[in-house]
């Protein structure tokens, strides 16, 4: 029996739009688990539930991404009542904007890939939810772009049909090179980082727990010549030991020592020291992995802001800001899709107190230039424009 491989698929309807490239993408990408060696799950469990910086970056970005006070306006009006912004206000029975907005940042950052479902068959969504990642698989069709989503729950699935151009779930992923489906997480790219701040603070530990360091050593200097405790002496030596030199109790006792007995202090090592060093040199490119300065995070050494109130201005612009664009940007245009109205999601600059400072000098700015329109000015300053009257 022959079979041919290579005979080519039966050319789209002239009226069908797609890639010229969709069968290409379809074919090389389908069938592909996003996260192979490092997957979802395990950079979760080690990264953020396991490590201090990895949790303190998802953290700072999604709380301060979720606490951005959003607008809904389109060309000419910004609303302050709307079916839409409702939704969004309180989203579902369980969450408010805050909570459901952190959680949808918090797996965009851990994976970097969001999924929000949307509730409800026609019209405004009745309620929305945040989706995990790491059980979320995406279908796509023969031109590339998905044509659903299979979410995956302890050996049972439910599949979401992408039908009309409308999708009940939205997804939002960070850029990629190598995976046309998927998104590449901060998390991923901190990874060998992750390990060794992950593997110091365990050496730590084992020295803590194991005595793998002593803080000195008893020398023995026999008058006759011989450098051994007798047995009973040994054991008498290491009971005294144990009873009034150890633990916490006993710590700053002093020692008394009989005659040919010698206390030996006992210290770091140059190479203990540099592996501590080590450790915060792998705690510092983990926040360069987030885009989060040092010095928010507390590490140490790190003086590349000349304040504090530098570096958090440089992490919301830096950081917070352009997610929160890209999130806001897709999400609006979801929502939209549900409605049909040209309306637009986004944050609200005039209320991040952050960035306050930055804000009163543009308003001064566009406030002073005569040779601007209202119009003119409201634009620049990200104001729909005023109703002619």
């Amino acid at each position: 029996m022959a079979f041919d491989f290579l005979k080519r698929s039966a050319p789209a309807a002239p009226e069908a739009k797609a890639s010229a490239t969709g069968p290409v993408v379809a074919w090389g990408g389908s069938g592909r688990v996003a996260w192979s060696a490092r997957d979802t799950t395990s950079l979760t469990r080690n990264g953020f539930a396991g490590n201090p910086v990895g949790f303190r970056c998802v953290r700072l970005i999604s709380e301060a991404a979720a606490a951005l006070p959003l607008v809904l306006q389109d060309a000419g009006t910004r609303y302050a009542v709307h079916p839409l912004l409702s939704l969004v206000n309180r989203p579902n029975a369980g969450q408010g904007r805050a909570e459901l907005f952190e959680a949808l940042y918090g797996q965009i950052l851990l994976s970097g890939n969001g999924y929000l479902e949307a509730v409800g068959a026609g019209g405004v969504p009745l309620e929305l939810h945040v989706l995990r990642s790491d059980r979320m698989t995406l279908i796509p069709g023969a031109d590339g772009w998905p044509v659903g989503y299979e979410y995956a729950v302890g050996g049972r699935k439910h599949r979401f049909t992408v039908e009309d151009g409308v999708s009940p779930v939205c997804h939002v992923k960070s850029f990629h090179p190598q995976d046309d489906h998927y998104g590449l997480s901060p998390m991923q790219a901190a990874a060998q980082a992750l390990d060794v701040h992950t593997a110091a603070s365990r050496w730590s530990k084992a020295l803590l727990d194991n005595a793998a360091r002593p803080s000195g050593a008893i020398v023995y200097r026999g008058t006759d010549g011989q450098g051994q405790l007798g047995a009973d002496q040994y054991d008498r030596l290491v009971s005294e030991m144990e009873a009034h030199h150890q633990g916490a109790r006993n710590a700053g006792r002093p020692m008394l020592l009989e005659g040919g007995l010698d206390w030996k202090p006992m210290g770091f090592s140059p190479s203990d020291m540099e592996f501590q060093k080590t450790k915060e040199a792998a705690a510092r490119e983990i926040a360069l992995a987030f885009g989060v300065p040092p010095m928010l995070l507390g590490i140490p050494g790190d003086a590349t802001y000349a304040n504090y109130a530098e570096a958090h201005r440089a992490f919301y612009r830096l950081t917070v800001l352009p997610l929160a664009a890209r999130v806001c940007a897709s999400v609006s245009h979801w929502l939209a899709g549900f409605t049909g109205e040209a309306v637009e999601l986004k944050y609200d600059l005039d209320q991040v107190s952050a960035l306050s400072g930055e804000r009163d000098a543009q308003w001064a700015r566009v406030a002073a230039a005569d040779f601007l329109t209202d119009g003119e000015k409201r634009a620049l300053l990200g104001l729909p424009k005023l109703e002619e009257e």
